[in-house]
């Protein structure tokens, strides 16, 4: 309740913070503010029926309202980004406006005065206020007008890039990667990764049939779905998932389960007893030999962190202790900061998701606060770590700078 207390907070804050700007700074008061005051109240309702709606109406009806919902929340946070980065030009244009204003009411303004006639004092005010009064007025009015005109072009132009990259297919990133113990027999085995999936309320039967044709088309060794497969229960959403049963790979399509299959309502069983049927394995806490040209590596599989709440969290002595020590281990973990718990049982790849890449700038730069790594490869305490961006979206139907992703691994000597 505390979180869900601050979250609220947080958007009455933005929401006024965008009425001061785009609806009091624009407009004079009247029918015309009182109807956009109206509109952004209307608009930030919406998203709390996004946010909380569809939890408590798992339906179609909640799904449909979800999408306006979480296309407003996109549009409301760019427009909040770029009013606040203009908050510095729109000063420095404020503070040349002012001086001008106090240049031109100092300067001598000439009254007409009838022939024989005493100057009166109201005619004095009446041109002290046309010459200046009213055009500084105008000024300020212009100029929030302007900055409200450009934040919200920016916003929707850029939310519409977002949407479109969402939707759009993902990007297949080959990235090799050295292992020192790996025999060289095993060079060249690849692993097709793909994480964050997200079905839910804003996905169909589509994605998760073009995720698949993707991944066989790699033609991969092994598949591993490193978490956040789902939003949902599978009453809601098991169609959704059986295209997955198509997946092809030489050595078995492998899941962990991440921060999301535990926030589902019948928690994340029901989906590995479903994926179980569909021909992927889901490793608890445990390891898999893979053979391959007589050779053979450890995959390893740990349950994630928002388990432990549950009493299913992650067991990395479970999953790695007692292996032998002259082949790699593979590890399968959704969230990078895991890794800290990896690297002391010698883990030489850890593959994860959870990050999305930041899916919209500029959250990558804040994801750092909590994980070793936002995307790509990165070596920690002596363990690599690669964190795909993952092939779907959570919330707004929006990407920016971080487009879906389905990764092959190739795996080297």
């Amino acid at each position: 309740m505390g979180f869900l207390a601050f979250v609220l907070v947080v958007l009455a804050g933005v929401h006024y913070y965008l009425w001061r700007r785009l609806v009091r700074g624009t407009t004079v008061p009247g029918r015309g503010r009182r109807i956009l005051t109206w509109t952004l109240v209307v608009l930030a309702g919406l998203l709390l029926v996004a946010l909380i709606g569809t939890r408590v109406i798992p339906s179609e009806t909640g799904h449909a309202l979800a999408w306006p919902g979480y296309l407003w929340m996109a549009t409301m946070f760019y427009l909040a980004v770029i009013l606040i980065v203009l908050e510095i030009p729109r000063a420095v244009v404020s503070i040349v406006l002012g001086r001008r204003a106090r240049r031109e009411s100092n300067r001598v303004i000439a009254v007409p005065v009838p022939a024989g006639g005493p100057v009166l004092a109201q005619d004095v005010e009446v041109a002290l206020d046309e010459g200046s009064v009213a055009p500084q007025v105008d000024r300020r009015l212009f100029l929030s007008r302007t900055v409200a005109a450009v934040a919200g072009v920016g916003a929707i132009a850029t939310v519409g890039y977002g949407v479109r990259t969402a939707f759009g297919d993902p990007v297949i990133e080959r990235v090799p990667v050295r292992l020192a113990r790996l025999d060289p027999r095993m060079s060249g085995l690849r692993i097709a990764a793909v994480s964050d999936i997200h079905l839910g309320p804003l996905t169909g039967i589509r994605h998760t049939e073009r995720i698949v044709r993707m991944i066989n088309g790699l033609e991969a060794d092994i598949v591993a779905i490193v978490g956040d497969l789902v939003d949902g229960t599978v009453a809601e959403l098991g169609p959704m998932a059986r295209p997955l049963k198509s997946l092809e790979s030489r050595y078995g399509s492998y899941f962990v389960t991440g921060n999301h299959e535990y926030y589902t309502a019948n928690g994340p069983q029901e989906w590995i007893n479903e994926l179980n049927s569909l021909g992927i394995r889901s490793l608890r806490n445990e390891r898999v030999a893979i053979e391959h040209a007589g050779a053979t590596l450890d995959l390893a599989g740990v349950n994630d962190v928002n388990g432990a709440a549950v009493n299913d969290g992650p067991d990395m002595a479970g999953a790695l202790a007692g292996r032998s020590a002259d082949r790699p281990v593979v590890l399968l973990s959704h969230q990078p900061v895991q890794v800290y718990d990896a690297a002391p049982y010698g883990v030489d790849l850890q593959l994860s998701g959870h990050t999305h890449g930041g899916q919209m700038v500029p959250f990558n730069l804040i994801v750092p606060l909590q994980q070793p790594a936002v995307q790509g490869l990165h070596v920690v305490e002596g363990t690599q770590v690669y964190v795909t961006r993952g092939a779907g979206f959570w919330g707004p139907p929006v990407r920016v700078g971080a487009p879906p992703e389905i990764t092959l691994i190739e795996l080297r000597a």
